[in-house]
């Protein structure tokens, strides 16, 4: 009885689950061209759009979509410093620019992201401040790519 209520009550307030990606049968066949292949976000598109079936080529004569990745760069700025000047807060960013296009027509005209997290640094941590660091640009990729695949099952 709870559980029927609570189903209910979900689905009265318009409460769904996200749908697993689907891509327009354009993207069939697939190809990447980027500048650098084994950047973070390159590798993580490419695993993505396999895992939904689509097969990424390495021929562009051979595909029948083009995802272009002009612009992928990841970098760090000093947010904050104390009062000795030393970084106490740096913020972590990546942009990627990209449009996806199949023969002459324009799936997804060229567009911009860039997103951000910030994290506090200590001195005495570098380590594990560098490994916090990893992982926040990994997960930086890993919402990048949901935008993306997000905006490709939209079409």
């Amino acid at each position: 009885m709870i559980i029927l209520t609570l189903a209910i009550a979900l689905t009265a307030c318009g409460f769904h689950l996200q749908g697993a990606f689907t891509a327009p049968a354009v993207m069939e066949r697939t190809y990447i061209e980027a500048d650098d292949s084994y950047s973070l976000f390159q590798r993580e598109l490419k695993s993505s759009l396999r895992s939904a079936g689509v097969e990424v080529t390495d021929s562009i004569t051979d595909a029948t979509a083009v995802f272009t990745i002009t612009y992928d760069e990841t970098a760090q700025r000093v947010l904050s410093v104390s009062a000795r000047n030393v970084p106490t807060e740096y913020e972590v960013f990546y942009t990627v620019t990209y449009s996806l296009d199949s023969g002459a027509d324009s799936l997804l005209p060229m567009q911009t992201l860039t997103l951000t997290r910030d994290y506090t640094y200590d001195s005495t941590l570098v380590l594990g401040k560098a490994h916090e660091e990893e992982l926040l640009r990994d997960a930086i990729v890993g919402d990048l790519v949901r935008v993306v695949m997000k905006q490709i099952s939209a079409l």
